[in-house]
Formats: C-alpha cells, structure tokens, sequence
C-alpha cells in the first residue's frame, strides 16, 4: 500500500489518461485510486452522465443519499468530487474503495486527519460496545446493530424529545400538551417528538393567550357579573338598536310608521298560520310598537324576544341602571353599552386559538407562569449534545458503503463500465421473458406517457408493461427495449414474466409500444409482410361481410317457413340481386390490369438476357430497399442516452446500442449446445406443393406477357404472338366433309 503521506491533499494534474471504446464514446478507465485522486481533473466533457437520480438505481440508496450532499434527489459531479475528497481523508489508500466489501479493516484508516480520526475514535466505541474489543475490521451489520441502539435511546442527537424522554411528570405532561397544539417532528427513534422551533412556537401562543387572559380583570366593570350582562346585550343588542332607529325615521317622517311596524298584508298572512315564537317571520317583526321618540317598553315586546329581553333586564339593565324599570330610553341604551364597551373590546382581542382553547385557560395559565418551557429546552439541547457521537456513527457507515457501492457507482455515471462489459448497470431493473426472447435492457418506469415521449428518440423497439405480484398486491412498470428477434408477435396485451434484480418474478403485461426497427434482416421482410397482412385483412372482411350476408338471408329464409308453417301471408321473397354486367366488367378489368403489371414485370425481367439476375436483385431491392435504408440509418442511431433521460439522467455522451450489442442485451431462444432433437413432428401440417404453385404463376405470367406482346422484340417472327394470332384469324374455313 502507499503510504498516506504520500496522499496529496489536493487532486494534483496528471499527464496521461487511459480510456476505453464502448457505444462508439471514448470512456474514462478508473482502475485504481490513483484514477479517483486524478478525477477532478478529467474534462466534465468526457463524463458519460452528469446526474443521475437517487432512486430507481440498483445501488443502496442510502449509499446515494450520503454522496448526495444537498438532499435534492439527484447525484451530479460536484458531489462526486466531495465524496472522493471525503474518502481520501478517511482511508489511508483509495485503493481500498476498489476492494468492495461491507466491512472495512481498522487498519485502513487514517488517523493523520481529524476526520480519520474521528472515525476511528468511533470505530473503538462501537466494537468495545458490541463486546469485541480489539476487532481487526468493522462491519455494516456493526453499524447497523449500533444504530439500532442508539436509535432507541431517550436522548439520540436529532434534536428531537418524544413525550417519553422526560424524566418528570411536568415536563412529560408540557411536551404532550405542545404535540397536541403545535405537531409534530419525527424522532430518529420513529416517534412524534418536539423540537427547539416548535416549542418557541407552542410557548409563544400559550405566552400571549396568558397576557390575554390577565387583562381580563380590567375590564370585569360588573364584577363577575360582567360576562353574562355581555351575553344578555350580544343577543339582543342589534334588535334594540333596530327599534330606536325605526323610532328616528317614524319621527323623521309619520307616514311610515305603519310601514316600519309591519304592513298589514305581512300581518295578515299569520292569520292562516300555525304559528310558534321561534317561527322566524314572527322574530323579523320590530321588537316593540314603533312610535316617534317612544321609548322601549320592556313589558310589552314581540313574543318572540320575550325571554332573552328578560334576561337582558336582570343580566344588564338592574345591574347598570340600578334596578328594574318598565321601559327602556335610547340615553338608557347608550349608558348599557359604553359600560359594557371595555369589556367586549378584550372578548374582540381575542386570540384566535381554538387548539390552545382546548387546554382550558388554568392549564394556559400554569405553562405561562410554570418553568415548563426551561425545562423542554434543557431537555432539546441535552438531546442536541449528543449530536457529534450520531454524526460520527453516521460518518462509519458512510465509510463502509463507500467501500461497498462507490466504485459501482462511478462506474454507472463516469462512465458505462458496467453496461458495456459483463455486469448488469445500475440502471437496469431485470430481466423480461416475452414471446421466446428474454429482454436485458428493463428500466423503471413512473409515468408511461410523459416517459415514451422522450425515450422514443432512442431508436429502440420499447415495449411498456405493467408487473404486478398478487401474493404483496405490489404493482411497478417497466420498459424493456427489444433489440434482436421479430415483433411479428409482440404487441399490446401480450404477457411475459419479469424477473427482477432480487430474482423475484413479477407478471407482466404489455400496455405500450414504440416501434423502431430491429434489424436490417427484419426491415428486407417487412415489405413482405405487411403486403401479406393486408391481403389478409381484406380477405378478411369480404369473408365476414358474406358471411353477414348469408345469415341475413338464412334469416329471412327462416321467417318465410315458420310463416308458412302458420298459414300466414308469406313475407316478401328477398329476389337475390343478379351480377351486374358492369361488375363483372370491372373486375375483368382489374384482374386484367394485375395480370398485366406482372406480366410487364415478368417480361422485362425475362428480357434481360444474362442479366436477368442483377434484374431480380434490383426489384427486390426496389421492394425492400426503403425499409432497409431506413431501418439501418436508425439502428445507427440507437442509444441508451433518451431511455435514461426519461427517468431523470443527464446522459453525456451518445451511447449506442449497436446490432451486436443489441444482439447481447436480448436474447433469442435457442436449443443449448450439444442437444439433440427428432425432426419428425406427428402434428406437422402436409406440405404443400408450393414449388409447383410458383411454377404455374411463372407460366401464367409469361403466357400473360407473350399474349400482351411485351416480348415479341425478344423472339424470332414466326413465334410472336401478332405473327400467330394473325395468322390464326387469316386461315380460311375448312367446311365439314359431306355425310355420306
């Protein structure tokens, strides 16, 4: 190993760079930790990606979120660069993250830096606490066992008290009363807790809801008396105000008097009524016998409000104006209301806290004036002071999952080491088995739509399925891309298995398709095909459209027996329609037209003499050569880049996927080496005298040709078809010999 003194503490300029060629991109070769030391001064142009998401990756994610420094989901080359500064303070050759593992050796550690130190510091305590003192390394299952134990402690360095930790009842009890008011923050231990920010908040309510409540007392101008006469007024108070105003106008002017007291056609229609004292027409009347400057008779008022006027002169009227009285002035109403006026500005200054409300104003009181609040805060900080014994715990397991997962990761994110060697990437979630293929490329996907909108740009064959496992009910969806075989079978609804990194397999059914092309030698055929196809189509559905015809009739032929049978009147006969003469003209000269655009084919072909092949290859090349042409230019295009930018990857480079390498990321099934098989099937279908049938079409063809004269230039006069078929019309009538 090299000495740690040897370790620079700054990335230093190296000469060379070693680089591999993999999807067409020249790729950086980290071997060893010298590469890592060096990293900082590779070009960013010649990483392969440039972020890449914490989730969806098959790679620890908590290994992903301690190199992910900012906490915002994504990994870019600043926080690369921070976790190999970060290990070079740590270990005492970077070698070491090349080693793999979940354990690191004690050894391995620096303790020429603060940070190595520290970590070994807390290395000591952990195996010392596990009772293996002395321990030459220091495991992940270490870490974990430790975590758990700390975890579960009163006091384990969040910040962040459960009601538990208290050790006293007033403090338990403050804290209970604060997570009912304020919420909650979750304690590393996974229980509600509070923090310093919420019990300032809790404290700071409860704080002025206690000032409030101490103004109380100036403002009690009837003793305790003073908050039912404030009722009393508060359910009557806009009523009487209503009745002095109405008494204004009536003296403003005495015409509306017999308005403002009720029109007569509004009183009348009680007069029809059942009516109650809660009936809401009747408590819309005035409260009393509007008059100009009357004053408000407390003995003779509308029914409706005779109770709580009642109340109101006990509640209010005796204790402010001295006693009972029979009627009430608009002066008497003023005095009533400037009395009670301090006491129903404080019930207005009311804090609006119906959680605090909740606690009950003794409780309020008590937390205000207690020593609650130091005490929850004591409690907090002492919590806090265990913060540097987490952070160096946390700090020992960043170390061992470095070690474990940091070099997988540069290596799905420098460059595409594990894509294009033997290992599977980080990015490919399994393994689909579909329609005798098995599907390499599978990557997770969390919105179809959005994610085929920019993977189709990857000149893939994808095809989106839906996995589900009925034994969990869990559900997740993939895109597999398809990169070898024929999709002839492959479409919506087809299923498949998938297998997923863990070797759990998962029902899969595909939802979508993106076409691209395959292969070339798929693209040759294609033409082929899709000419089949619609052949097939069409005969299709002339056959279901005769098929349609003939139940109609049989219907119709159905009806007529069953109407004989009965003696009825028989339906009207259908007369079938003739063939039409113009019909079969017309489809005369259709199959004429086909016929004489092969026969046109046959016969130039035939006419090239010698160069009869070189005319064969040229009209299928005519026929094929588009798709082919196309498909070559985009399987040159095909690559890895938009597949990986849909899931939220900054791809770098233009990663390829080759035929050949396509070739490996789908296999195609195929008997294994050295097996044996019986050629001779019991189910196979006859064959079929295709040779024979292709024999007559080229006889007919050139029979088709010869008739048409395309090939008379080729042939001597005395067998072209003008010089026979004239020859034929032009002989003489030979007459029957006589009987005799």
């Amino acid at each position: 190993m090299r000495p740690s003194s040897t370790l620079p503490d700054q990335p230093t300029q190296r000469k060379t760079w070693k680089f591999f060629r993999a999807g067409t991109v020249d790729q950086v070769v980290l071997a060893n930790g010298n590469d890592l030391e060096q990293l900082a001064s590779l070009d960013k142009k010649l990483w392969v990606a440039l972020a890449c998401p914490t989730r969806g990756l098959e790679i620890d994610e908590r290994t992903l979120d301690f190199v992910d420094n900012d906490r915002d989901g994504r990994i870019r080359p600043p926080e690369i660069l921070s976790a190999i500064a970060w290990a070079r303070e740590v270990f005492s050759d970077l070698d070491d993250l090349f080693q793999g593992g979940d354990s690191v050796p004690v050894t391995s550690i620096r303790t020429d830096t603060a940070v190595g130190r520290d970590i070994r510091d807390a290395v000591t305590r952990i195996v010392n606490a596990l009772g293996r003192t002395g321990a030459a390394s220091i495991s992940l299952a270490d870490v974990a066992d430790t975590e758990k134990t700390f975890t579960q402690r009163a006091l384990n360095g969040d910040g962040i008290v459960p009601a538990d930790s208290a050790v006293d009842d007033e403090t338990k009890a403050a804290i209970t009363d604060a997570l009912a008011t304020v919420g909650s923050a979750v304690d590393r231990s996974g229980k509600p807790g509070i923090d310093q920010g919420l019990l300032d908040t809790f404290f700071a309510r409860v704080q002025a809801y206690a000032a409030w409540l101490e103004q109380e007392a100036a403002v009690l101008t009837l003793g305790p008396d003073t908050s039912a006469a404030a009722l009393s007024i508060a359910a009557v108070g806009a009523k009487i105000d209503d009745y002095f105003v109405r008494c204004r106008l009536a003296a403003f002017d005495g015409r509306v008097i017999a308005a403002l007291n009720g029109t007569e056609e509004r009183i009348a229609a009680f007069a029809g009524r059942v009516l109650a004292l809660e009936d809401s027409d009747v408590a819309a009347l005035p409260l009393a016998r509007v008059e100009a400057g009357a004053d408000l008779t407390l003995s003779a008022v509308n029914p409706a409000w005779t109770a709580r006027i009642a109340s109101f002169v006990s509640a209010a009227i005796v204790p402010i104006l001295g006693g009972p009285r029979p009627s009430c002035s608009e002066r008497d109403w003023a005095i009533i209301q400037e009395r009670i006026a301090p006491y129903e500005a404080w019930l207005a200054s009311r804090p609006a806290d119906d959680a605090l409300d909740k606690l009950g104003r003794d409780r309020i009181v008590a937390l205000a004036r207690g020593h609650a609040y130091e005490r929850v805060s004591a409690l907090v900080a002492e919590d806090a002071g265990f913060a540097a014994e987490s952070g160096q715990l946390e700090a020992v397991e960043k170390m061992i999952r470095l070690r474990r997962d940091f070099v997988t990761l540069l290596k799905n994110f420098v460059n595409f080491a594990d894509f294009y060697g033997k290992k599977r990437a980080a990015f490919q979630a399994g393994t689909l088995y579909i329609d005798g293929r098995s599907c390499e490329l599978c990557l997770p996907v969390h919105d179809v739509t959005k994610h085929a909108t920019l993977a189709g740009l990857s000149n893939a064959y994808l095809a989106y399925c839906d996995c589900t496992r009925k034994r969990d009910a869990e559900k997740r969806t993939i895109v597999a891309a398809v990169t070898a075989g024929d999709v002839d079978n492959l479409m919506v609804g087809r299923n498949g298995v998938f297998y997923d990194r863990k070797g759990d397999d998962w029902d899969a059914a595909v939802t979508k398709v993106v076409e691209n092309p395959i292969s070339v030698r798929q693209a040759f055929w294609a033409p082929y095909k899709r000419f089949v196809r619609l052949i097939q189509d069409q005969l299709s559905k002339r056959a279901t459209a005769a098929e349609m015809d003939a139940n109609k009739r049989l219907g119709q032929d159905a009806t007529a027996v069953v109407a004989a049978a009965a003696d009825e009147p028989k339906p009207e006969t259908v007369e079938p329609k003739r063939i039409d003469v113009g019909t079969v003209a017309a489809i005369g000269v259709a199959v004429g037209g086909i016929a004489t655009f092969f026969s046109s084919i046959v016969a130039t072909v035939l006419g090239l003499g010698m160069w009869m092949p070189l005319g064969i290859v040229a009209l299928v090349l005519a026929i094929s050569g588009p798709s082919m042409l196309i498909a070559w230019l985009k399987l040159r295009q095909r690559n890895i880049g938009p597949l990986l930018d849909a899931n939220g990857w900054a791809v770098n480079a233009f990663a390829r996927v080759n035929v050949p390498f396509g070739g490996a990321l789908t296999s195609v099934a195929a008997l294994p080496p050295g097996a044996s098989r019986a050629l001779k099937d019991p189910f196979a279908e006859k064959k079929r005298p295709w040779g024979v049938y292709v024999f007559v079409l080229v006889l007919v063809s050139i029979g088709a040709a010869w008739l048409s004269g395309q090939v008379d230039e080729y042939l001597p006069d005395e067998m072209k078809a003008s010089t026979v078929l004239h020859r034929q019309v032009a002989a003489p009538a030979v007459a029957p010999a006589p009987h005799k």
